[in-house]
């Protein structure tokens, strides 16, 4: 069973997987997780797209730790 990137919910539990879509119900979240200043750049997309296993709450906590040492 696949999960809808575009319809269901999204917690930090949900995994990431070969399906994942940057979708406005992901920047939602992600944005409700890493604030207001939260947007996609490449080399973060890329890290969420390299096949390791992770959750969203994984991935926000990527961003925030990309974002908050850059200073």
């Amino acid at each position: 069973m696949n999960f809808n990137w575009h319809s269901d919910p999204v917690t930090r539990d949900t995994p990431v997987d070969k399906h994942y879509k940057n979708t406005q119900n992901v920047r939602r979240f992600l944005s409700e997780h890493c604030g207001a200043s939260f947007k996609f750049d490449r080399p973060f997309m890329a890290w969420i797209n390299d096949g390791r296993p992770k959750t969203m709450g994984a991935v926000a906590d990527e961003w925030l730790r990309r974002h908050t040492s850059d200073g």
